[in-house]
């Protein structure tokens, strides 16, 4: 069954000839694919970003579509290279833990090793397999080529540990778990642990030394330049500065702890 759209998440940065050289192979193994570019932002190394961002995206794209996901400070060593079936999409990324978000929402159904050379390009760099060895696979897989053809069958991928949320009587605690390209400080706490807390102003979140009032519904319903708290698009408590940068207002960074209480 033939896999038309493939997504790419990197750390190369936009404009990156790093991104030019996968596309270029891919479309020489498969000229009808259809690229998207999920992000080339990921801060450099990041795995953790990368892990949470695809949460965010990936969900949202077609059955079938193959993601590619090169963020990969092991380049070269001997981590393995992966695809692994999540759902109805396909995920090909270095087994270093940025996978482990969408694993723990949803348990992979087949994972393999790419091992089998011949859907790799002929020569192999040491400090670039997202162009020599997944990007001619996921070209190939896009073709109808099956998981189980591209390598040896492995049980389990690398876990990263996750900083847990404390739900205790009248106080949640959590952290900044990322911040997106506005600034917004988005925590780990979600609308269901949230369950009953009140929205209005007898609800405290205190991040760092920064407190305001209420969880709202909309970024329009203060005034510009106010800190509040809301629930995001993807169902996370965040902070924002209303028509500004959080992030850069308030000196916050990811890591930071926050605190619902009332």
């Amino acid at each position: 069954m033939a896999r038309s759209i493939i997504t790419l998440t990197t750390d190369f940065g936009n404009g990156s000839p790093y991104v030019g050289a996968m596309k270029g192979v891919i479309l020489s193994i498969n000229p009808a694919a259809v690229i998207i570019d999920l992000t080339h932002s990921v801060s450099p190394q990041n795995i953790r970003q990368a892990a949470l961002g695809l949460v965010t995206a990936a969900p949202h794209f077609p059955a079938e579509t193959v993601h590619v996901i090169v963020v990969d400070p092991g380049v070269g060593t001997d981590r393995f290279l992966l695809c692994a079936k999540i759902g109805d999409a396909y995920y090909l990324a270095p087994d270093n833990g940025v996978l482990d978000a969408l694993a723990r929402e949803k348990k992979p159904d087949k994972i393999v090793a790419l091992t089998n050379a011949a859907y790799w390009l002929p020569r192999v760099s040491e400090t670039f397999h997202g162009r020599d060895i997944i990007a001619p696979v996921a070209a190939h897989l896009s073709l109808g080529t099956t998981v189980e053809s591209l390598g040896d069958p492995l049980h389990t991928m690398v876990h990263l540990t996750w900083p847990k949320v404390k739900v205790m009587p009248e106080r949640i605690e959590g952290i900044i778990e990322t911040i997106d390209s506005f600034g917004n400080l988005i925590s780990n706490i979600d609308e269901n642990q949230l369950g009953d807390v009140p929205r209005d102003e007898s609800v405290s979140v205190i991040c760092d030394e920064h407190e305001t009032q209420g969880i709202h519904r909309t970024y329009g319903e203060q005034p510009s330049m106010t800190l509040i708290a809301l629930i995001g698009s993807g169902g996370k408590l965040e902070l924002a500065i209303v028509e500004d940068s959080a992030a850069m207002m308030l000196g916050v960074g990811v890591g930071t702890k926050i605190t619902v209480s009332w």
